[in-house]
């Protein structure tokens, strides 16, 4: 009855050899599933703020060390990956080397990375349908794509009478579109999202290649602006710093967020054709890849315009526009909106995965494990996070709290560079496909810099997420705990 029980690692391998999963994936089409992850709107808005508030041309400096420190929980996701190929990523990891309660709360809380973060992305997709719209002269009423708060919020700054009713349907609607894509099958979804990340990519090397010819060095003089303190709207200092080295910090913590995704490549181990060294491959190669596109389009931005001119919303456009290419602005309307279809499939392929994981082990309910007789994709689960993200996408304005999903992220990552310095120490003798280099150091750096961006998050955040927390360890007493196949030893799954 312990809370600290562990799962034996012999019982993840004896679900590996009977998953009822289709494993069609290959090692570059996991990491296309990685790239698709991580390449949204992020590039296309983040890069903007982070510029022209904190670091200035050096936000490519700011991208190198969000990149290093995503780095050290790539390199200890890929090791457990070589290890325990299974679906439930951080919360399978957890389960088989720390215990069962601090599983259980990890997976607790990668709901918040996977499905809050693909509500958000629903959100921002509807905001981008409805600017490549209005490009070819069509406007959506405000009501129709934003929820009540927020179109009511709109009206009266433009001096319009509040509506009586709103709903966010765009939003609604590609929901149900990924949802269907996703409850159809792993092959699907995987050819869909292979066909957005080359278009993603195609335009993320346009942006570089075009801009390229419009770079003015004397925009990246000087590189580091000098340091000045951020102050909030009473003139009373925040503790952040604009520009200087501290800007460039800050501006890391602001960009660390468009590299979330790569670990959704681990919950699809169950659907890899060789999960145990082409995972590990794939996570590493997807945040490389991504990292060196982010640092040649920050560069490529700032020097093409001067960083206290870049528009702070729409940064790559305005770059554009600046110079004149305004057709440009259709092609990166198309990819942005493109690009966060394939953030918000990779989301919820990997938050049904992590149900899925959760349900075998019998700590939710068999409802979740469920696979479909032709398709072999847990569709009844599929359809619930579908049903789920589309109302509150639809009704609720979800910006006031996507900050919840990158806390569950960083107590993911924070969680996983602890565990395989655990499962290192306890069991050396474990076949490791995949062995992190020097362990020890990587994982102790990984947890430093993901608990320093914890600090950054504020305090609002960190309230609901102890409210959150509350919540789930109620669910594990209440259900999980007495419902856990370990808690049964005569379970055939063991």
């Amino acid at each position: 009855m312990s809370v600290w029980r562990k799962k034996p690692i012999s019982a993840f391998e004896a679900e590996m050899k009977k998953s009822g999963l289709n494993r069609v994936l290959t090692r570059w089409g996991l990491t296309s599933l990685g790239i698709g992850a991580i390449i949204g709107g992020g590039i296309f808005t983040l890069t903007g703020i982070a510029a022209h508030d904190y670091a200035g041309p050096a936000l490519a400096l700011s991208f190198v060390i969000a990149g290093i420190g995503c780095l050290f929980a790539s390199l200890c996701y890929a090791e457990f990956a070589s290890v325990l190929p299974v679906e439930g990523s951080a919360y399978s990891y957890a389960y088989g080397t720390v215990g069962e309660l601090f599983a259980w709360f990890i997976g607790w809380n990668l709901i918040l990375e996977y499905m809050m973060g693909a509500t958000t992305v629903a959100v921002a997709w509807s905001g981008y349908f409805v600017k490549l719209l209005h490009l070819f002269h069509i406007d959506f009423p405000i009501w129709l794509c934003n929820d009540f708060a927020t179109a009511t919020e709109k009206c009266l700054k433009a001096g319009m009478e509040a509506p009586s009713f709103a709903v966010n349907l765009p939003a609604f609607v590609i929901t149900w579109v990924v949802t269907s894509v996703l409850v159809k099958g792993i092959k699907e979804a995987a050819s869909t999202n292979n066909i957005i990340v080359i278009l993603k990519i195609s335009v993320v090397l346009f942006v570089i290649i075009a801009g390229a010819f419009y770079i003015n060095v004397e925009n990246w003089t000087p590189f580091i602006p000098n340091e000045v303190a951020e102050l909030d709207a009473n003139g009373v200092a925040t503790g952040k710093m604009n520009f200087g080295f501290g800007g460039v910090l800050t501006a890391a913590t602001i960009v660390f967020f468009a590299y979330i995704g790569f670990d959704a490549v681990s919950t699809q181990a169950g659907e890899a054709v060789n999960p145990k060294k082409d995972v590990p491959f794939a996570i590493i190669a997807s945040l490389v890849i991504c990292t060196v596109l982010y640092i040649l389009v920050s560069l490529v931005l700032t020097g093409m315009v001067k960083y206290d001119v870049l528009d702070k919303a729409a940064p790559v456009a305005s770059a554009f526009s600046e110079k004149g290419l305004t057709w440009a602005v259709f092609i990166i309307t198309i990819a942005a909106t493109a690009g966060l279809t394939s953030v918000m499939l990779v989301m919820m392929l990997g938050q049904t995965r992590i149900f899925l994981g959760m349900a075998k082990d019998g700590l939710l309910p068999q409802f979740f494990k469920t696979l479909h007789p032709v398709f072999k994709t847990p569709h009844k689960s599929t359809i619930l996070v579908g049903g789920v993200i589309s109302i509150v996408a639809a009704l609720t304005p979800i910006d006031k709290v996507s900050e919840m999903c990158s806390m569950g992220t960083l107590l993911a990552f924070a969680m996983v560079c602890v565990a395989v310095m655990l499962l290192r120490f306890k069991k050396p003798e474990l076949e490791r496909p995949y062995k992190a280099p020097a362990v020890y150091l990587v994982g102790t750096l990984g947890v430093a810099f993901n608990l320093f961006l914890m600090a950054y998050v504020r305090k609002e955040t960190w309230f609901a997420f102890l409210i959150w927390g509350t919540l789930g360890v109620l669910v594990y007493f209440l259900y999980s705990r007495q419902n856990s196949n370990l808690h049964n030893a005569s379970d055939e799954s063991l």
